[in-house]
């Protein structure tokens, strides 16, 4: 199996390897960096546009650059505002070479009001690090994720998570054709 991710993030990467790695025994998977066309920090709409812009981007990079794979994927994590309170989850969107795409979120997880526009203006890995006093270097490692749950769960561990939602389409025959 052979995949591509529109991303170069370590933790998204092994994530996405992980979850690929238990249905499908051994996986290549290439990340390649595209643009998202969204901020830095996505805002509620704004992570799925970011989602369908690295597919749409790592999909066409590959074709131009004549790379084959089974499967895409994206994912792109970002905050939201849903039932009146701030969140953080990500997004993952897996296509295949027949056009069948696939969406799902991981988990997520609050995020206290108070810190919010700092990081809408900024992003969470930024407040994050700030907060406990931390490198900049988070996102590519454990993220915000590892920090808030004092190292409980990593932020591969939530890519993994919202990889494996997205494979039911892929693992389920033809029950979505």
């Amino acid at each position: 199996m052979k995949a591509l991710i529109a991303t170069k993030n370590p933790s998204k990467i092994e994530g996405a390897r992980n979850a690929l790695a238990r249905y499908f025994g051994k996986v290549e998977i290439e990340g390649i960096a595209v643009e998202t066309g969204v901020p830095a920090q996505p805002v509620n709409s704004q992570i799925y546009e970011g989602a369908k812009n690295r597919l749409d981007n790592l999909m066409k990079y590959a074709k131009e650059n004549k790379i084959m794979a089974d499967l895409y994927l994206s994912c792109e994590s970002g905050v939201h505002d849903v039932f009146g309170a701030w969140e953080n989850t990500n997004m993952v969107l897996i296509r295949d070479n027949e056009g069948l795409e696939s969406m799902a979120l991981s988990p997520s997880f609050p995020i206290p009001d108070k810190f919010i526009d700092e990081i809408i203006k900024t992003d969470l890995n930024k407040v994050i690090c700030k907060l406990f006093d931390t490198d900049e270097d988070n996102h590519n490692k454990g993220g915000a994720i590892q920090k808030l749950t004092h190292n409980e769960m990593t932020r591969a561990e939530m890519t993994e998570i919202s990889v494996l939602m997205a494979l039911t389409r892929y693992i389920n025959g033809d029950l979505w054709k």
